[in-house]
């Protein structure tokens, strides 16, 4: 059984180029879907504004900031 220190690391591993460089789209909208944190979120739209900056992409990282954000409230 893991312990929450090892589901931190397990996370750690999905980075925002394993999120947004995946072969096909169904897999990079799974990958912003199951962003936990506005911090991993930052790091996925920095790294997509840097890399390939698509416009569709970034309007999802959008979408995602507001529902981050109404759980927030």
């Amino acid at each position: 059984m893991g312990t929450p220190a090892d589901e931190s690391e397990a996370s750690d591993e999905f980075t925002p180029e394993k999120r947004l460089e995946a072969s096909n789209t169904r897999l990079i909208k799974a990958g912003i879907k199951t962003i936990p944190d506005m911090e991993t979120l930052q790091e996925c739209v920095a790294y997509e504004n840097a890399h390939q900056n698509r416009t569709q992409i970034l309007r999802r990282l959008k979408w995602k900031a507001e529902e981050l954000r109404e759980d927030e409230e």
